[in-house]
């Protein structure tokens, strides 16, 4: 009872002093501010993208504001039916300004989730890592209807309903390739790139899985949406 009513008295306090934190507070630690490309992912961040989850228009028109930002170009596929049908993807098609090695489907906070990572981490991290514009971004696919690992008895994978992205690579307009592959279990600012952004992702993405975890990963990192800073 006693943890009811402290809720709601905090609860309380957020509404009545609302106008006073959209002056005062950043908009990233504002829960009332809306969700923007260049807010930290804190836990405020992480629950207004939660409640994005729960509103398919509203997280349709903060991809449209980050497009007009310059942070993702997507495209609106439409429903899609099947065994493992999709009600509200997008076709992503360029994240940050950097290009992809093709367009790939999203569910509307993947797409948001890869956006923010780009801009915020893996696009400014070339340049002060290595030197160099980050100008490609390698992956392996997202949509895949299947199970897990692709065994029958297992649940079904997040690449089912476009929630989880397959990075191999990073191509930098100096003209070197960097590969998940390659680069990991070497030493030198190419791999220190690898496992910072690798790290940092972590905030960004409810699951980040790599070639520390299994070796199915060896070649990709796995950003996904399910659980909350799963990181391995």
């Amino acid at each position: 009872m006693k943890y009811w009513l402290g809720s709601v008295v905090i609860m309380l306090i957020i509404v009545i002093n609302g106008p006073w934190i959209n002056r005062h507070i950043p908009a990233g630690y504002n829960p009332f501010a809306p969700i923007a490309l260049n807010d930290p992912p804190t836990l405020i961040t992480r629950y207004k993208m939660w409640k994005l989850d729960k509103n398919p228009q509203a997280c349709m028109a903060v991809l449209e504001r980050v497009q007009q930002d310059g942070g993702l170009i997507f495209s609106n596929p439409g429903k899609m039916s099947g065994k493992c049908p999709l009600d509200n993807p997008v076709r992503v098609r360029a994240l940050g300004g950097v290009a992809l090695s093709s367009s790939f489907l999203a569910s509307c906070r993947l797409a948001l989730s890869s956006a923010m990572f780009v801009s915020q981490v893996a696009k400014p991290l070339a340049q002060q890592k290595l030197g160099t514009p980050l100008i490609r971004i390698e992956h392996l696919g997202s949509y895949a209807c299947r199970n897990m690992y692709n065994k029958p008895d297992a649940r079904l994978s997040e690449h089912a309903t476009a929630e989880a992205l397959d990075v191999s690579g990073f191509q930098l307009m100096d003209g070197r390739h960097l590969t998940v592959l390659k680069q990991w279990p070497q030493e030198g600012a190419e791999a220190d790139y690898m496992h910072t952004i690798f790290a940092e992702s972590c905030g960004y993405f409810g699951n980040s899985i790599g070639p520390e975890y299994n070796a199915a990963h060896a070649n990709h990192f796995h950003f996904g949406m399910r659980l909350f800073g799963f990181c391995r």
